[in-house]
This record gives C-alpha cells, sequence and structure tokens, in this order.
C-alpha cells in the first residue's frame, strides 16, 4: 500500500491549521481600526492545477495531480466596518465607500493604503508632520493661499499663523428705533472692524429735520477714520416705517490708509413713540482669532480653528481608489500596497468622510467563532482519517510478515 494514502488527510490537517491561524488572527484584531477580515480558502489538488484568482498563490509549487487539499488566504478588502465617534481631533472614518483608502508614504517615499485613519501629529526637525499609527507621513492637498487646493498630493504639515487678523466688515444690518417725538437726535453706534481695526465703533446720529415731518439727517462719524459722504437724508412714512432709504453704502478712510465700504441696510428701523432702542445689529465682520486647536474637519479638511470662531485650512487628505482595489497586496489587517493586478488609481473626489470618528474592526465575533467551529471539526475529522490510514497500513504490513 502506498505511503500516498496518508497525504490526503496530511494536507487536510495543514490546512485547517493555516486556517484555525487565521481566525485566531482576526479575533485577536476585534478592535483594531479598520481592520480586513483573512479568510482561508480552500482547493482540490486532484488532477489539475487550482484556478486562483489574482496572485495569491505560487501555482508551480501547489501539488499538482496529488490527492488532497490546499489553501490560499484573501483578506476581504471590501467588508467595512462599523463606524463609530471617537471625538478625536485627528480620527477620521471613510463611511461607506468600499472603493476608497487613505493614502500615506514611509520614510523611504514607498506608497500604502489604508482605512485605518486614527492619526496623530510627530514633530521631526522643527516639522510637525500628520502620521498614522505606524508612523507613516498621511498624504493630502495642501490648501492655497488663493484659496482651494493643491492639484497634487504631498506630506500633511501642521502649519497656521497662531493669530489671524481682522476680517474686514462689508456688510451690516440694525434694528432700532428713532423717537416719533421728544427729541431732536438720536445715536446708535455699529463695531465694524478692518484689517488693522480690531473693533470700531461707526457712530450714526439721526438729527430731525426742521419743517419735514417724519425726516431726519443721518451722519456717520468713526473713530480713527473719516466716513466718506457722511450725510444723507432718511424719510420714515406715517406707520413708522422706513420709507428711504433702505439701504445705503457707508465708505471708511481709515487714517493708516485701510478703507471700507460697508452695505448698510436700515429697512428695520422704526419712529415710533418710545426711546432709542437698538435691539439688534448684525455684521460681518469679526476680530482678531488667537490659534486654539487644530483638527480633521467636514469634507476631510485639516484646519485650525480660532478664538473669533474663524478656520484656517491647512490641507485636505487624499483619498485614492482602484480599478481592481480587491487585489490590493496587504502588508497587515490594515495596510496595503498596490501592484500590478490593482489597475489604475485614482483619486476619490467626495469621498463621504466623518470627522472625529473611526471605522471598526471588520472582524465579527460571532461569524469567526462559528468558522473556528467548523474548522476545528475539520481537523478533528482529518486526524481520525490519518489515524485510520495508519492502522491500515500496519494490517498490510502485517499480512505480508
Amino acid at each position: 500500500m502506498a505511503l500516498s494514502i496518508f497525504f490526503p488527510s496530511v494536507s487536510g490537517l495543514e490546512a485547517q491549521s493555516h486556517a484555525m491561524g487565521q481566525i485566531s488572527t482576526n479575533i485577536a484584531n476585534i478592535s483594531t481600526v479598520g481592520y480586513r477580515t483573512n479568510e482561508t480558502m480552500f482547493y482540490t489538488l486532484l488532477g489539475s492545477n487550482p484556478v486562483v484568482k489574482g496572485n495569491q498563490v505560487d501555482l508551480a509549487s501547489s501539488h499538482a495531480d496529488a490527492h488532497g487539499v490546499g489553501f490560499y488566504d484573501r483578506t476581504n478588502i471590501f467588508k467595512t466596518g462599523t463606524v463609530v465617534s471617537s471625538g478625536g481631533n485627528y480620527d477620521v472614518a471613510i463611511n461607506g465607500d468600499e472603493n476608497a483608502f487613505f493614502y500615506f508614504k514611509d520614510s523611504f517615499n514607498n506608497d500604502y493604503y489604508s482605512r485605518a485613519g486614527n492619526f496623530s501629529t510627530r514633530t521631526q526637525n522643527g516639522v510637525t508632520y500628520l502620521v498614522n499609527q505606524n508612523g507613516m507621513k498621511v498624504q493630502g492637498f495642501e490648501a492655497l493661499e488663493s484659496g482651494g487646493f493643491s492639484s497634487g498630493p504631498s506630506d500633511i504639515i501642521i502649519k497656521y499663523p497662531e493669530v489671524i487678523p481682522p476680517t474686514s466688515t462689508t456688510e451690516a444690518t440694525i434694528t432700532a428705533n428713532v423717537p416719533a417725538d421728544g427729541v431732536d437726535n438720536a445715536m446708535y453706534g455699529i463695531t465694524v472692524y478692518a484689517p488693522t481695526h480690531d473693533g470700531e465703533t461707526l457712530n450714526m446720529r439721526f438729527s430731525k429735520v426742521e419743517g419735514e415731518p417724519n425726516t431726519w439727517n443721518l451722519s456717520f462719524t468713526v473713530d480713527g477714520g473719516t466716513v466718506v459722504g457722511s450725510e444723507t437724508k432718511v424719510v420714515f412714512n406715517a406707520k413708522g416705517e422706513v420709507e428711504t432709504p433702505k439701504t445705503l453704502t457707508v465708505d471708511i478712510n481709515w487714517d493708516d490708509g485701510d478703507t471700507n465700504s460697508i452695505a448698510l441696510d436700515i429697512s428695520n428701523m422704526t419712529q415710533l413713540a418710545g426711546g432709542t432702542g437698538t435691539t439688534n445689529v448684525k455684521q460681518d465682520g469679526s476680530p482678531s482669532g488667537n490659534f486654539v486647536k487644530s483638527y480633521i474637519g467636514d469634507g476631510g479638511v485639516v484646519q485650525a480653528v480660532y478664538s473669533n470662531g474663524k478656520t484656517y485650512d491647512i490641507a485636505k487628505l487624499t483619498i485614492v481608489g482602484f480599478s481592481a482595489a480587491e487585489n490590493l497586496t496587504p502588508i497587515n489587517g490594515t495596510l496595503f500596497e498596490a501592484n500590478g493586478a490593482t489597475g489604475n488609481s485614482f483619486y476619490v473626489e467626495n469621498a463621504n468622510l466623518e470627522p472625529q470618528a473611526l471605522e471598526q474592526s471588520a472582524a465579527n465575533v460571532e461569524e469567526q467563532f462559528g468558522k473556528m467551529i467548523v474548522v476545528q471539526r475539520a481537523y478533528s475529522l482529518n486526524s481520525s482519517a490519518f489515524t485510520t490510514s495508519n492502522e491500515m497500513v500496519q494490517t498490510a504490513i502485517n499480512l505480508k510478515s
């Protein structure tokens, strides 16, 4: 009796043992961010070479024309994990888009891809980079001073001004009441901003026009500057509503050379009996701001936020897809490399990115334990087959002796 009787059960034991190792690895990574499960696939060795998708099996070393079972591993690239909130400033998750990956470079300029978005910062030679958990530099499109982002990716460097200047006021709206009687003048103030003026009061003075009912001269003054063409007539109707003009332009020449042109809306002002109450003032300028923190915001834009509520764009995360992403080469459960079988790469526009969140492991504990039971049973049966084959060989030997 040929010793080849042992090969099918031996190959089965080897294959199932390997499958158990993959299941154990999946279970060990049940909490690993962005982890992709590995699955052991089996094929028959009877009579022909196996047909395997991709380049994950060395056909030349497979046991062709031999009875038994072969195996290879397949990474479930497109099996996504649940996205959960993390609260981390530099955490970000790709939510739902299966063919979309973060892009990294190592210290040797090699390219890698992953779904794990648990990023942090690392300072090297005085430069602070955004990096992944392996210390690889996260790639992104740099923000341009003129607006928008660069066309090609580069290392994301966390760099921002410590203070941003005031934002000029260009529009303002005031809601207030000019007393219908009892006063000849009424004063109101609007805080306005310019690049070198961190909040100045634009004074509005209403002066009653003699002999013209419901008519006032409106003039403006401002500290540190001059209002051009500072006087106009404002007329209210019998209901106390502004009749004309409802809007006007206020041009300011600041003493230091700055200028403001402010579109002022006074259509909500009234002329009614009562006091000179100012109920609401809105304007689109803002004071200077001190740096508060940096973080990844909506759309994967890395931003700095300031005490005045303004933000400063640093870069935008580069998200990459492939024409055949299922063929990516796994380096570990979260990191992948492109190869000749992955096809063309492309930048994914408008990827569904969720900031301050992470994609959890794709490993499902119930599923893995179910597979473990099957593999354990198969291993036990192969072991029984080996024992039986051994008993048969011993019987044959005894008959010949």
